[in-house]
């Protein structure tokens, strides 16, 4: 069995006193793979050092909406620059998140906007992140602007708006989340859409699932993601588990 825990934050702070120990545990709970993902140029670029003394991590670079606030043509040239290595798979997170609105909305839409020319202009894999801005994110996707190599990270949308993204050519990657009792539209998505569409992630060190659920979150769980969801499906875990890693491996051109 393989697991891909396809969005980590193995840079965060709360793992600043076990990061190695928390990449043996990944290993001993049979995960082959890890992407560690960029949230702004720092971060980004902590995420590849990371990658670059682990042979099981990737990562990725972007800047997250709540950093549009500061981002600039400066930003965008490093964020570039730091895709051009080797085991950095995609470009992200990035999007659009209305629900903290932690940077003004229009600047959120200009970073957004100007990363998407940037995986255009590099062929590259987006990872979005997008929260309580769907009226936006459809208006764009209905208006053909976005790349279609793209994965919803972090899926809490409804069956429609999944069928959306779908339909468009995308990915949908399943947190912690679709375990808690109040997630039953996750749920529904998890257990209804192609299982060829479907990779799954922790974002630890948040939202770590059950029965783990007020802990620091960390990449070993994504097992436990990965076992709700199979449950929910009617399949053993062994078939979820490879299925999703294919479709990680796939996705992201890792072994090509």
């Amino acid at each position: 069995m393989r697991l891909f825990d396809t969005h980590a934050h193995l840079d965060d702070e709360k793992f600043n006193d076990d990061q190695d120990a928390v990449i043996k545990r990944a290993k001993d709970a049979d995960l082959s793979y890890i992407l560690s993902c960029g949230a702004c140029v720092e971060t980004s670029r902590a995420a590849q050092q990371i990658a670059k003394k682990n042979d099981m991590v990737y990562c990725a670079a972007g800047v997250h909406p709540h950093d549009a606030k500061d981002f600039d043509a400066g930003q965008l040239r490093q964020i570039e620059e730091l895709m051009a290595y080797e085991k950095c798979m995609a470009l992200g997170e990035i999007g659009l998140d209305y629900h903290y609105d932690f940077s003004p909305r229009d600047r959120q839409i200009k970073c957004f906007q100007d990363q998407l020319r940037l995986a255009e202009k590099l062929d590259a894999p987006v990872i979005f992140h997008i929260r309580k801005a769907w009226e936006d994110f459809l208006a764009m996707l209905r208006g053909n602007e976005l790349p279609k190599h793209a994965v919803m990270h972090c899926f809490s949308g409804s069956m429609e708006v999944a069928e959306e993204c779908l339909d468009y050519g995308m990915m949908l990657s399943f947190t912690g989340v679709v375990t808690f009792n109040n997630a039953k539209k996750t749920q529904r998505v998890a257990q209804s859409i192609p299982l060829e569409r479907m990779m799954v992630e922790t974002d630890c060190p948040y939202m770590a699932p059950v029965p783990h659920r007020g802990k620091r979150n960390e990449p070993a769980y994504v097992r436990d993601v990965a076992a709700y969801i199979a449950n929910l499906r009617g399949i053993a875990l062994d078939q979820l588990a490879d299925q999703t890693t294919e479709n990680a491996l796939t996705f992201f051109r890792i072994g090509e």
